[in-house]
């Protein structure tokens, strides 16, 4: 691997730990929202249309799910494990709305090292301040230090 390529690279599976957390925070804004739809295609006027969403549960607009749970995404692919960690699947349990201008803080804690397959598990929730707002599990392919 050049050393362009390996100053990029995140934690190896050698440096994890179960307990190692990091975190993510963003405040959700109007632009995020439009942009998310944007491209995600997910138009549901529950995030889009005042009017309709007044006449929702919720009473006013929500983000997107997906939108939330992308900041888990953040936090494997930039903090823990980081760069050059793959998706091998995520579970996410939605328990209460994320509304504009709200601040979300994704948080993941490894739980689990598979040495043999390079696979880490991660704690992985979403909250708005002390609420859990999304909660669930990633598990991840780590790429190991190159043994020279």
């Amino acid at each position: 691997m050049s050393n362009a390529f390996a100053a990029m690279n995140g934690l190896y599976l050698e440096d994890l730990k179960p307990g190692m957390s990091a975190m993510f925070g963003k405040t959700v804004t109007e632009a995020d929202i439009a942009a998310f739809a944007g491209v995600s295609g997910d138009t549901n006027p529950i995030h889009l249309h005042d009017g309709f969403a007044r006449t929702t549960r919720f009473g006013q607009r929500i983000a997107h799910g997906m939108l939330g749970s992308s900041f888990i995404s953040t936090v494997i692919g930039t903090k823990l494990p980081g760069p050059g960690a793959v998706y091998v699947s995520q579970s996410l349990s939605f328990l209460a709305p994320v509304l504009i201008g709200e601040t979300i803080t994704a948080v993941a804690t490894i739980t689990e090292i598979d040495q043999k397959r390079r696979r880490v598990t991660l704690k992985t929730q979403c909250l708005n301040g002390e609420k859990v707002v999304i909660d669930g599990e990633a598990t991840v392919l780590v790429p190991r230090r190159d043994v020279a």
